[in-house]
């Protein structure tokens, strides 16, 4: 009877215990179909608004999952499909077809979000997100991985964001923060990962960063972060280091032992390597391109138990390498192109068991049969120039250390003469301080020569080296000797014709074989503004320019008008062109993919070269697969650069057409956009000229689907390829042609985008390497 009255009490609180419990469930569902609403339904949610049931047991999608502890929301991660960012500069305001709507509001979003208190894993990638980031997402005090990548949050990072105490990974690449790094997140003792990559944060690295004990992985590439990089040492847990592409302009500090991968490529280091660095023994990935380092590299780098992938181009490194140098076993990839280094390639570099992918180009190094070294007087002066700016600094400091020296010896001096004669003291201090100073600004007069001036003396002793040396310069051909060379141009030694004229095959009377191109002129080109063309052309010196050898000018009757045919003579290239080894046609002569972004690099430099490297510069240069021409050892030269600047006026001798000004605009898009096609026909073969450029965009339109990549060259030229690298090669051929011309890459972007393609091409092949032998 007792108990009987106790039933419907427990009755009564049962019920009301469900009731609360439902409550608490309906509240967590509702604010997720308004975080979806803020979102404005994107397709990654559409699943909810067909799922009646429990949101916390919706089956998970690659785009969309929830994950639920007792009656909260633990869980969320969505990535939507906003991927693509605009060209040029993004001022936090809605942008049709890239973010949310003008309706979105950032801070009535967060502050729904912080609804879910139980959070702990947070990610929300793609959506379109814009605005500033409130400070009051702090709330989510539960968090310990937040991921807002790929969005397009303007501003500073929130200082609140270093409340967040029990954070672990803090992911906001991708962004558009353009405020500092804040220097509060030591305040985030739990974290491990720091990712803040490509966004536009300016000043100082931040100090507090170097106090995060915890952290295993740093990633701040791609900023304009500049100043001096810190002692890292105390970061005893990192593996991971990647700051490339910022501005920092300091020497390389201490590293952590633990490092695994260091990328610090495209910044302004400078100074030497430090010794430490070959102490990093679990060290396998060090990037150091394109900074200012000097020094010869430590040997200890070459032989680190785990490198498996060495950078150092395009630096002013220095000196010899030891020959007995010896590389570690994993070593599969390095890089020293582009530097000052002399002597002989150390052994274990040589290539020629092919062990790893070595490249050395750009040195003064001897190496038997090597197109693309230079004279290692040019390394040798350029390393004693440095030198002697060395001993000019520190002969700067001795002169002041010594002058603060003896005015101190004078005050000394002063001091003892003021005991017995206080006005010769003075008439002796006045005397002798000014003397002193006259003395040091006259010792270092020198050093006040412009950078001009100084530069004009290299090259003149330069010039008079190499012609001491009898290199051979560009010389006038007689019309007698070309009509010898091509036995009066007979049929049998034509080439082809084409835009530029028709081209012959000759040989020389010492057995040399040349090509020559013929190009018929108006007779209004004046014979000086032919001289001016022919002269610039004769400057260029390039590895992977096609050698100028010479000229001949003859007046022609034949043609109506009467008009004037300029030869111009070039070396000939005995593997044919480039278009010819795409095809498979010719099965014997087709080339792997690694073969063809070797051939891409090759020639992005001689066009980089043109752009930036002459004055003045030549962006029009008629790019196409025809003109990329290989030697015996397919080593690529472009041809025909510099011609189309003659064609070009002279069509407007002719038709004395007007708006040549915005011709010139034009012509650096140009080139871009005409080794996109270089690019594309890399990918898929050479195209027919009837098909065009109209069949290569429609090819390109597909090669985002997986079907579509699978028409990207045939199964043996893809036999070593790398996704990764293939991915990249299609992402630059999408920019040079599809974008708009102002919004189009420079050829430096283009260069550097395809080294790193070769980059992850090498170390595919290493691992598959690596992979076969074990």
């Amino acid at each position: 009877m007792e108990h009987s009255k106790f039933l419907p009490l427990l009755f009564l609180s049962w019920v009301m215990f469900f009731q609360s419990t439902h409550q608490l469930q309906n509240s967590q569902t509702q604010v997720l179909y308004q975080l979806r609403k803020h979102l404005e339904f994107p397709k990654a949610l559409e699943s909810w608004g067909t799922y009646y049931g429990d949101l916390c047991v919706i089956p998970a999608t690659a785009h969309m999952s929830i994950t639920c502890q007792g009656n909260s929301i633990t869980e969320l991660k969505v990535m939507g499909d906003k991927l693509s960012k605009p060209v040029g500069m993004f001022d936090g305001s809605s942008l049709p077809n890239h973010t949310l709507s003008q309706a979105f509001i950032i801070d009535s979003f967060v502050t729904t979000l912080t609804r879910l208190a139980s959070l702990r894993v947070l990610s929300l990638v793609s959506l379109g997100i814009y605005g500033e980031l409130p400070g009051k997402i702090h709330r989510l005090n539960s968090l310990e991985y937040l991921d807002l990548s790929s969005n397009y949050l303007f501003g500073s990072v929130p200082p609140d964001l270093s409340r967040l105490v029990m954070l672990q990974s803090l992911m906001l690449d991708g962004n558009y923060f353009n405020g500092s790094v804040p220097d509060t997140l030591d305040s985030l003792t739990n974290l491990t990962l720091l990712s803040l990559k490509n966004n536009r944060f300016k000043g100082p690295f931040p100090s507090s960063i170097c106090r995060i004990g915890r952290l295993t992985n740093l990633a701040l590439s791609h900023n304009e972060i500049s100043g001096k990089l810190p002692d890292l040492s105390k970061l005893i847990h990192l593996h991971m280091l990647d700051l490339r592409e910022n501005h920092l302009d300091s020497e390389l500090p201490v590293m952590p032992n633990r490092l695994v991968t260091v990328l610090l490529s495209k910044n302004s280091f400078s100074g030497e390597i430090p010794r430490g660095f070959g102490g990093l023994s679990q060290l396998q990935h060090l990037d150091l391109s394109f900074n200012h380092l000097t020094g010869t590299p430590s040997r200890f780098l070459f032989s680190l138990p785990n490198i498996s992938y060495l950078d150092l181009a395009s630096n002013k490194l220095s000196g010899k390498l030891p020959l007995n140098l010896t590389c570690g076993g994993k070593l599969g990839f390095v890089d020293l192109s582009n530097n000052r280094l002399i002597g002989s390639p150390p052994r274990c570099l040589a290539g020629a068991s092919g062990e790893r992918v070595v490249k050395l180009g750009g040195n003064c190094l001897f190496i038997t049969g090597s197109l693309d070294q230079h004279q290692e007087f040019l390394c040798e002066e350029a390393e004693t120039e440095g030198k002697q700016f060395q001993g000019r600094k520190i002969g700067i400091l001795i002169a002041v250390i010594g002058g603060a020296v003896l005015v101190l010896v004078f005050f000394v001096l002063g001091l003892l003469l003021l005991c017995t004669n206080r006005c010769s003291c003075c008439c002796s201090r006045e005397k002798s301080v000014p003397q002193t100073r006259l003395k040091v600004v006259t010792d270092n007069s020198h050093t006040s020569l412009s950078s001009e001036v100084l530069a004009s003396a290299r090259l003149i002793s330069q010039t008079a080296k190499l012609g001491a040396q009898g290199v051979p310069s560009c010389r006038s051909f007689s019309f007698e000797e070309l009509k010898e060379a091509t036995d009066d141009f007979d049929s049998s030694r034509f080439l082809g014709e084409g835009s530029l004229g028709k081209l012959y095959r000759g040989t020389l009377e010492n057995g040399g074989s040349i090509a020559i191109r013929c190009l018929v002129l108006s007779r209004k080109f004046s014979s000086q503004s032919i001289r001016g063309h022919l002269d610039w052309m004769s400057k260029l010196n390039h590895p992977h320019l096609l050698s100028f050898l010479g000229h001949c000018t003859q007046t022609s009757g034949e043609h109506d008008p009467a008009a004037t045919i300029l030869y111009l003579v070039y070396e000939y290239m005995p593997s044919g062109s480039y278009r010819t080894h795409l095809s498979e046609s010719f099965s014997e002569k087709i080339l792997t993919w690694p073969n063809r972004l070797a051939i891409l690099i090759e020639i992005a430099k001689a066009v980089h070269f043109l752009h930036t490297g002459v004055m003045p510069g030549s962006f029009n240069n008629h790019l196409k697969t025809n003109n990329i021409l290989l030697d015996e050892h397919n080593i690529a030269k472009l041809s025909d650069y510099g011609v189309s600047a003659i064609i070009e006026e002279n069509e407007k001798l002719e038709t004395k057409s007007e708006n040549h000004k915005s011709k010139k605009m034009a012509k650096r898009e140009d080139d871009v956009y005409n080794f996109g096609f270089i690019l594309l026909e890399s990918l898929i073969g050479p195209v027919l000229t009837t098909k065009g450029e109209a069949f290569l965009l429609n090819e390109m339109t597909s090669f985002g689907s997986q079907d579509g990549r699978q028409k990207i060259v045939s199964p043996t030229v893809l036999t070593t390829s790398s996704q990764e690298s293939l991915s990249i090669a299609i992402s630059i051929a999408n920019k040079c042609v599809l974008l708009e011309p102002s919004a189009r890459p420079s050829f430096e972007d283009v260069l550097w985008n395809l080294q790193y393609a070769a980059q992850m091409q090498s170390a595919a092949d290493a691992e598959r390497k690596s992979d076969t032998s074990s």
